[in-house]
């Protein structure tokens, strides 16, 4: 008996000794130099041993502690490192206390001699120094054949949306730089959408300077985020690429076979830079907008700091030449859908090659897209009036074709350390035509059908535009700071079209039926325009003492817009082009503009404030005439003086706190078309007319910020308040006729439109390299006047959005992304309180990748949106979903063969609701929906190449 008591206290001994036994670790130490010094800031890393990833990390404080929390029994490799020492290591030992001290670790500066064991041991994950995180890009594992964004997913602190967005450090990043050059423009998506994870050695996240500080040298205190990809050197010394080439078929039996064929190559070295792109496809992949095409130029990307030759802060107005604008004048048939809406055809292909030499650069390129658009669409919308409302119905069905051929080139010359000249030109030549066929109901009270149209337009526009720029910068040897830049600009549009307008009009309320034969219409509209502008610019800094700076700035230019407009009406005499004085229009106006201003600027230590003042006149001689022939012209004569004050503040506040404000006064002048006195009746029912006595409008905005990042914790805190007020907004007055409901739109100036709105964003690691939780809200509250039949109507939006994001990646095997949105905004109008309403717009998405045995992989991603409208009966519920699954091919693992399924549930509708001034909107557009297709990838790598000793690149 005394054995088995024995024996049982014996093992509740044990149970309780184990039960006591810690699951959970604390692992503290303290950084210090060889002579007991603490080192602050020192980066350290817990590392599973066997193969160097990354467990945990943190920061030591000033006095060089740190702590490691919350850490599993395991076999880990402690690594800190901290600029200029060698990278110190440690194994640690675990026993039966929680509690694990190391005590001091000492470390050793870097000298000559020791270069060898810093090459071999500084290879850590990550290191933090500063406000840059860089990144060992080996040690966050992705499948083969994975983009840059792929790898960025899995980056602690590193967040990425399902547009491609990246958000590093809890701000959204601004550029993406390839070995500290800015290879693919402004928008980053193209860089890491397309470069391949496997060519990256490092990534470096940072707070950059603005272009304005690096060209004057003088600190605006303004940062850009930015990460830097490194390459490894057999990227650099060779050719990458990937090509891809698919076939499928439509789910729903109706619109044919998909297939696409896409590719791009890329081959440069520390000086030159070429690129090849391709696609064609009809699965809604557009290829590239505008600023997709600026982002695959690269670093010959024109929006380099003053580029375009204007000087000076802020004030907006008149002085930009903007390239493929729709300010000429020319025609106008409305086009709708939105990109990946409708069935599209698509084709694109460029060139671009970028020299880069110690004083010379050179960047050119060519590219050429088109795209066939087919939109069929069903529209609803109600308008409110000031003692009831009316609604319309319309089917349309459109057909959109457009090309575009585009022409860059940028010269940079260094004439020596203190003069620089740049040559920039960007030029384009485009077609398109589109066709409109649209049956149009209107509604009067209790669902009263009083009209309707049938409209069947087309168009055919030819287009050319060139601008050009020539800058000189000059920066003073003797006195740091001290600047002068000049600049001188021509640019030319000319547009060429022609529009045919066949529509019926039967009004149902009429009294008599020679109503329906009057509003028959058949005309044709030639129409010629050209844009005409000369500008230059002076800037001049000096510097007044070490901490203050002077800024003085001129801009002037003359813009003359012509615009020769001849109607026809084709149904009055069997088919006989018969002139219609009253659609037909002569228009000419010459816009002079003069800027003067001066700004005080004043940095040290972070710290950077500026105020200045700047005077703007615009002035406009004008004159415009109806008819073909016309014999006498109508003079608009305007001028229009502005004051512009500018005042913001930018402060670092050290351990990467950020606060930011600023006060900006923007003038803009009308548009071309908008002060033209001349009727658009494109659509019969919805009529417009210019105003030639527009005044420029004048916006003051106000806007804090702060921001806050925890290099230690990865804990981030955002937040951004802005305000704007408008002088002088332009708005389109509506003049309804209560029996035909035809509304006729003329532009005109009012004051008090305003929108207040705050941005505010959290984000923190669940556990540190395995999830991350962010959540952000984002309050907008505006006020848009306009007048209805002569009566003010004010809408008011109140619009409330709020976000989370989840982030997952507990191995190599398995990564989640998961984000929800919630938006409700509530619309009041003035002028008919009963229909107010509340719009509801949620969103749901997920991104899913699984890793199986042999190379197989398995990619989803989930997109559920929900729309409610409840005074339009409406509450869709529409989960997109897409899902595929690929397998690695080959040893070198450069191919790879994908079966993916587009839309699932086929249930892609292209629904949008809008809410407005006195209206509501919502459109349904037929857009492509459930679609499988067979793809085929070759990655190109690593194919080396040498200069010859002529000096080729090839």
């Amino acid at each position: 008996m005394k054995k088995l008591l024995l024996g049982a206290l014996m093992c509740l001994s044990a149970l309780f000794a184990c039960a006591q036994a810690p699951t959970r670790f604390q692992i503290q130490g303290i950084t210090a130099d060889t002579s007991s010094g603490p080192l602050g800031s020192a980066t350290v890393m817990l590392l599973q041993r066997k193969d160097s990833s990354l467990v945990n990390f943190t920061r030591s404080n000033d006095k060089g502690a740190f702590v490691l929390r919350n850490v599993k029994k395991g076999d880990y490799l402690l690594k800190v490192s901290f600029v200029g020492y060698i990278p110190f290591q440690k194994d640690i030992e675990f026993g039966d206390k929680e509690l694990i001290d190391l005590g001091t670790l000492e470390m050793k500066a870097i000298t000559k001699e020791l270069f060898e064991v810093v090459v071999k041991t500084a290879r850590a994950p990550l290191n933090i120094k500063g406000d840059t995180i860089e990144y060992n890009a080996a040690s966050f594992k992705v499948p083969p054949g994975s983009t840059v964004e792929d790898l960025l997913r899995k980056l602690p602190g590193v967040q990425i949306d399902q547009d491609g967005n990246i958000v590093a450090q809890g701000q959204q990043v601004r550029k993406v730089t390839v070995d500290g050059k800015r290879f693919f423009g402004d928008d980053p998506k193209m860089a890491t959408k397309n470069l391949p994870a496997e060519a990256i050695t490092k990534v470096q996240i940072f707070n950059d300077k603005s272009e304005q500080a690096k060209v004057t040298g003088v600190d605006d205190g303004k940062k850009e985020k930015t990460v830097n990809l490194e390459l490894k050197d057999g990227f650099k010394k060779g050719g990458f690429g990937k090509v891809t080439a698919g076939l499928g078929a439509d789910g729903n039996n109706s619109r044919g076979a998909r297939g696409e064929i896409k590719g791009n190559y890329n081959k440069f070295d520390d000086k030159n830079q070429f690129s090849l792109i391709g696609l064609t496809n009809n699965t809604n992949q557009t290829g590239m907008s505008w600023d997709d095409y600026q982002d695959f130029r690269g670093s010959g990307s024109f929006n380099n700091w003053n580029d375009n030759g204007d000087f000076g802060f802020g004030g907006g107005g008149g002085r930009f030449f903007v390239i493929g604008g729709d300010d000429d004048g020319g025609l106008n048939i409305p086009v709708g859908g939105g990109r990946g809406q409708g069935y599209s055809n698509n084709v694109a292909a460029g060139i671009n090659y970028n020299y880069n030499g110690k004083k010379t650069k050179v960047n050119s390129s060519y590219y050429y897209n088109s795209t066939r658009q087919v939109l069929d669409a069903v529209r609803s919308r109600e308008n409110f009036l000031t003692n009831g409302s009316f609604k319309s119905q319309e089917e349309s069905s459109q057909i959109n074709f457009i090309g575009n051929h585009r022409l860059s080139f940028r010269y940079e010359q260094m004439i020596d350390s203190t003069n620089t000249i740049i040559f920039t030109n960007n030029s384009r030549l485009n077609g398109g035509n589109t066709s409109l066929n649209s049956l149009q109901q209107y509604f009067q009270a209790g669902n009263f059908k009083s009209n309707e149209t049938t409209i069947k337009n087309a168009t055919d526009v030819d287009k050319m535009e060139t601008s050009n720029t020539l800058i000189y910068r000059w920066k003073a040897k003797s006195k740091k700071g001290r600047n002068f830049a000049a600049s001188g600009s021509y640019g030319y549009v000319q547009n060429d079209g022609i529009a045919d307008q066949n529509s019926l009009n039967l009004f149902y309320s009429a009294t008599s039926a020679n109503d329906v034969i009057r509003r028959a219409l058949d005309l044709t509209n030639n129409t010629n325009s050209q844009v005409n502008e000369l500008k230059s610019s002076l800037l001049f800094v000096e510097p007044v003492s070490k901490r203050v700076f002077w800024e003085t700035f001129l801009n002037l230019s003359r813009r003359g817009n012509f615009v020769d407009r001849d109607a026809f009406d084709l149904a009055q005499e069997s088919g006989r082009r018969i002139p219609v004085d009253t659609l037909s229009s002569y228009f000419k106006n010459d816009i002079t503009y003069a800027r003067i201003g001066s700004s005080l600027r004043y940095t040290y230590k972070g710290f950077n404030i500026s105020g200045g003042l700047a005077v703007q006149r615009f002035g406009l001689d004008g004159k415009f005439a109806l008819g073909q022939n016309p014999s006498s012209f109508i003079n608009v004569n305007r001028t229009f003086v502005a004051w512009l004050p500018n005042a913001s503040l930018n402060y670092d506040l050290k351990n990467n706190r950020y606060l930011w404000s600023g006060y900006d006064v923007s003038v803009n002048q009308p548009n071309v078309r908008d002060l033209q006195p001349v009727i658009d009746n494109s659509n019969p029912l919805y009529i417009r007319q210019g105003n030639p006595d527009l005044l420029p409008s004048v916006n003051h905005s106000v806007n804090f910020g702060y921001n806050m990042f925890n290099p230690a914790s990865f804990t981030n805190l955002g937040l951004n308040l802005f305000y704007s007020y408008n002088v002088n907004q332009i708005i389109y007055n509506q003049q309804v006729d209560p029996r035909t409901l035809v509304t006729v739109t003329t532009p005109t100036n009012i004051s008090g439109g305003q929108s207040v709105g705050a941005w505010m964003n959290f984000g923190f690691p669940l556990k540190k390299t395995k999830s991350n939780l962010s959540v952000n809200a984002n309050p907008n509250f505006s006020r848009n006047l306009t007048y209805i039949n002569g009566v003010l109507n004010q809408t008011n939006n109140d619009s409330y959005r709020f976000g989370m994001r989840l982030d997952l990646t507990p191995s190599d095997n398995f990564t989640f992304f998961a984000n929800a949105n919630w938006g409700v905004t509530n619309s009041r109008f003035s002028v008919n309180t009963s229909q107010n309403m509340k719009i509801i717009n949620h969103t749901y998405g997920g991104t899913m990748n699984i890793k199986l045995p042999k190379d197989f992989f398995i990619n989803s991603n989930l997109d559920y949106r929900i729309y409610v409208n409840n005074r339009f009966n409406l509450d869709q519920r529409l989960p997109i979903m897409n899902a595929s699954i690929y397998k690695i091919l080959g040893k070198a693992k450069k191919a790879e063969l994908r079966l993916s399924v587009y839309d699932v549930f086929n249930k892609n509708l292209g629904i949008s609701q809008f809410a407005n001034q006195n209206f509501v909107s919502q459109e349904k557009v037929q857009t492509l929906a459930r679609y499988g297709m067979l793809t085929f990838t070759y990655n190109m790598r690593g194919m080396n190449t040498t200069l010859k000793r002529r000096g080729g690149f090839f």
